[in-house]
């Protein structure tokens, strides 16, 4: 990590404040060839800006005035030298000042490269850089607050509190064999089999809060379903607050899907209009009918919905049938005109699913369908809740792995097998949390996980 990085921090466009970010050994170096500071007498002093003008070296000309702020090892981001120009924003501008950063010493950033060095060089753990790019990418309140409880090491606190567990485990078991002569062998498999126990019961609750943690990060996957006409566009804008979809008294207007988020409770759902369900000659069509039942199937909650102002049809029913096993809730919309008739309902409750009436032409009934799908994900708990959530699938497989293997040590105890060989599974539960914070991981999934981050951070 001898090179000098720099690369442009903030998003593409003109703004107001642009800022180009450098880290390095030879930084200050960079810096005090391209800015001349209106006071150059101040000696360099980390967290601290300076006022003046970037300029290149080659012919003094002035490219922008701005602030540079100035942070030294080991107390930055990086735990290198580094220097922040913050710029005014505009393309044009910031590519300059990286232009004339490039030529003066200094190598353009990989993706992520900043935060790898801050990891790498020990400052933060694998875990909490990856809370970070959940964090820019937060698509929700409660999202981001999860997000920045992993930036904080809230997952690796208790990572590392399950790990002194078993290595104090370790111990216990290597006195076992380093003193033979002692009769401590019924003694000690008792003592780690209940410890094993504690950690296996840490394990799966960390485990069993993916299925939340998936909510958190990827959102509700919200699929409108019904027949054409049924109301399922009226309804996208109603809960977008937005004339976002075509509404036509035309059967079938809606051909292709429509996707948007909406924020609920600090929750994310991710929106999605499909195509009518019916029976249909028309090619294209008959596709997006298609495409309908294939997102149902895979949606986290089905908003099936019904026009209660007509008798439930084939149609309908084929509806009603594809929910049958599916997280949702049945809206019976256009209450505002006049039911032709009550069996609708009465024929719909036999599914056992939450009913809600209402106007989505009108945007009456609104509320009672959020109160049902907070209700249906207990998005409540999610909010109020205070214990660590697993966010990340490579999270999730590492844990799971490592609650195998702790399995395995518990059966070896249980099978008075020699106290030795539980220590294999021990130090394999160890290596598989080890991958989790970064103390045991493949230089490949360091950069594949880096890979994600934009060119900046």
């Amino acid at each position: 990590m001898e090179k000098t990085i720099v690369a442009i921090s903030t998003a593409n466009g003109n703004g107001g404040i642009g800022i180009i970010r450098l880290s390095g050994k030879n930084t200050f170096d960079i810096i005090k060839k391209i800015f001349k500071p209106k006071n150059s007498s101040e000696e360099i002093k980390g967290y601290s800006m300076k006022y003046g003008n970037i300029i290149n070296p080659k012919n003094n000309e002035i490219i922008d005035e701005v602030l540079v702020s100035y942070f030294i090892a080991p107390k930055s981001y990086t735990t290198e030298n580094m220097c922040e120009i913050n710029s005014h924003g505009g393309m044009i501008v910031e590519k300059k000042i990286l232009e004339i950063c490039l030529e003066n010493g200094a190598e353009l950033a990989q993706p992520g490269e900043f935060t790898k060095r801050a990891f790498l060089n020990g400052r933060i753990d694998l875990s909490q850089a990856e809370g970070i790019i959940d964090l820019i990418n937060a698509k929700s309140d409660m999202e981001a607050k999860e997000s920045l409880g992993q930036l904080k090491g809230f997952l690796s606190s208790q990572i590392k509190e399950i790990e002194q567990k078993l290595l104090d485990i370790m111990v216990d078991i290597e006195v076992t064999i380093d003193y033979p002569e002692y009769d401590v062998d019924e003694v000690t498999n008792n003592k780690a089999n209940e410890s094993l126990q504690t950690i296996l019961n840490l394990l799966e609750k960390l485990e069993k809060s993916f299925d939340r943690g998936k909510i958190l990060k990827d959102g509700i996957k919200t699929v409108i379903l019904g027949k054409p006409n049924a109301g399922k566009s009226s309804l996208l804008n109603a809960l977008l607050k937005e004339d976002r979809a075509i509404v036509s008294d035309i059967a079938g207007t809606t051909r292709d899907t429509i996707e948007e988020y909406i924020n609920l409770d600090g929750i994310a759902l991710k929106l999605i209009d499909t195509a009518g369900i019916r029976d249909t000659e028309n090619t294209i069509e008959k596709i997006g009918v298609e495409k309908s039942k294939k997102l149902a199937e895979s949606a986290d909650l089905i908003i099936a919905i019904i026009d209660n102002s007509q008798n439930l049809d084939d149609d309908d029913r084929r509806i009603l049938e594809i929910i049958k096993d599916k997280k949702a809730v049945i809206v019976l919309n256009k209450v505002d005109i006049k039911y032709k008739n009550e069996e609708n309902e009465r024929d719909i409750q036999k599914l056992c699913k939450p009913i809600v009436k209402m106007s989505a032409k009108n945007e009456t009934g609104l509320d009672n369908l959020y109160t049902e799908i907070i209700r249906l994900f207990e998005i409540n708990d999610i909010s109020n809740g205070n214990e660590v959530l697993i966010t990340n699938e490579r999270h999730k497989k590492q844990i799971k792995k490592a609650k195998e293997n702790i399995e395995k040590a518990i059966e070896t105890v249980k099978s008075q097998m020699p106290v030795d060989i539980v220590t294999i599974y021990i130090t394999q539960a160890l290596e598989d949390l080890g991958e989790i914070t970064g103390q045991n991981v493949s230089e490949n999934i360091i950069n594949e996980i880096f890979s994600k981050f934009c060119l900046g951070k």
